[in-house]
């Protein structure tokens, strides 16, 4: 059986998936700096200037979440080559099934 687009690579006996096909698959990261709950009164009274206190402090890690499941954490910092925009380091790279958590150095 060949992959899409006659492109001549075979998927896996037994029906497995073309890997090509699954990587370019779309996926949501999102990073949560924080969270908290509040009362709807006070969602009513927030406006321009208003803070919202979060549960994190500041130095603590962000989670990154994909697709809606925690699978990093990590440190916000500052783009070299832009510094207008947010990354972030990645400081630990969460297992699968309860494993242990993989520790990674920092890359930019």
């Amino acid at each position: 059986m060949n992959g899409p687009k006659g492109n001549g690579d075979a998927a896996p006996e037994g029906g497995g998936t073309n890997l090509e096909v699954v990587m370019q698959l779309p996926i949501e990261v999102r990073v949560v700096l924080g969270s908290t709950t509040m009362p709807v009164a006070a969602l009513a009274k927030l406006g321009r200037g208003s803070v919202v206190a979060l549960d994190r402090k500041v130095g603590e890690p962000v989670d990154v979440m994909v697709n809606g499941r925690l699978v990093a954490r990590g440190e916000v910092v500052v783009l070299e080559d832009d510094s207008s925009r947010f990354g972030i380091s990645l400081t630990e790279v969460v297992g699968l099934s309860g494993a242990a958590p993989e520790r990674r150095a920092s890359t930019s």
